[in-house]
């Protein structure tokens, strides 16, 4: 079996890391959203886990644990896709949509209950 350098190791966690909470993140707002979220195909959950983990790397890591993902709407994963998609097209930088996905994640996590 190869050795594994440290660096290596490192980078291999960091991965499972910001894979960790993209995947979280998409749980809370999967569970949110109901069936509006089965609307959603799989390419595009897929660009959600993308930004949201391209987000998670660059976002301050106690800002990161206070939003509330259960709280975005359709219409907020819809602004998320936009964004993902643009740096899948190499459109935008990662840390641009980080700074664009930090601010619809401030927004809804500081907006007032929303009705059940």
């Amino acid at each position: 079996m190869p050795d594994v350098s440290d660096q290596e190791r490192g980078r291999r966690v960091f991965q499972i890391q910001k894979e960790k909470h993209a995947e979280e993140a998409l749980d809370k707002a999967r569970k949110s959203l109901g069936e509006s979220w089965k609307g959603l195909t799989l390419a595009e959950i897929r660009t959600l886990k993308f930004i949201l983990g391209e987000a998670w790397v660059f976002l301050d890591r106690k800002s990161w644990e206070g939003y509330s993902f259960s709280r975005l709407s359709r219409g907020d994963l819809d602004e998320l896709l936009r964004i993902g998609r643009a740096v899948e097209r190499r459109e935008k930088t990662g840390q641009d949509a980080a700074d664009e996905v930090g601010a619809i994640l401030r927004r809804v996590s500081e907006e007032p209950s929303r009705p059940s």
